[in-house]
């Protein structure tokens, strides 16, 4: 039996990743995360198979004709997308594969009615906007106009996020130690799964 996938979604700056890495810090035997494919090129101190699949425009779109993502998006004239590859590779190990992907793939995701990928939907919701913005900005990666498009998009997001139905949880990030708790609230059945699979090996 595989183990359900884990969805993390949120704005540009929520500090998802901030989640991630301290997750496969503390479970590194349980989880692992997938890889994305993308189109730009690596910024300086990437490495191809570790932040991204560092591929061409060409062949990720061919990839995505041809069936073998389960999600993609486009931002800032760079494709982005998940392989379905990718996942199941992380379920081979015997892990829970964490996805970082946002809204637009969150959609796509659930339209494609595969029971095989049916994950855990957790979205972590930034204090307020204002917030949001500082750390933005904080972070000097980003043109102005990068950042008023992020802030934009983070608005959209947080919008759907709150709809019922559209996630398993909702997380407030305004306080990271009480929030990654709750983030564990959420996964401690999937947890406990890994652990029950382990010992019957």
């Amino acid at each position: 039996m595989d183990l359900k996938p884990v969805v993390l979604c949120g704005p540009s700056g929520v500090g998802k990743s901030t989640f991630i890495k301290k997750l496969l810090q503390d479970y590194k035997d349980v989880f692992d995360l997938s890889i994305s494919h993308t189109s730009r090129k690596p910024r300086k101190g990437e490495i191809d198979g570790r932040e991204y699949h560092f591929v061409s425009r060409e062949e990720i779109n061919k990839g995505i004709l041809d069936g073998e993502f389960i999600e993609h998006a486009e931002f800032s004239n760079n494709i982005y997308g998940t392989s379905k590859k990718a996942i199941r590779d992380i379920q081979k190990t015997g892990k829970i594969c964490i996805l970082d992907i946002d809204v637009q793939g969150v959609k796509q995701l659930k339209n494609l009615g595969d029971k095989h990928f049916a994950p855990i939907y957790i979205f972590i919701m930034p204090p307020d906007m204002k917030t949001l913005e500082e750390r933005l900005r904080a972070r000097k990666t980003d043109s102005e106009e990068a950042i008023i498009k992020r802030l934009n998009t983070a608005e959209q997001e947080i919008k759907y996020a709150k709809e019922p139905g559209n996630f398993d949880a909702v997380i407030k990030n305004d306080d990271f130690d009480k929030a990654y708790s709750q983030f564990l609230d959420c996964l401690k059945e999937t947890i406990n799964e890994a652990g029950r699979l382990k010992l019957k090996v």
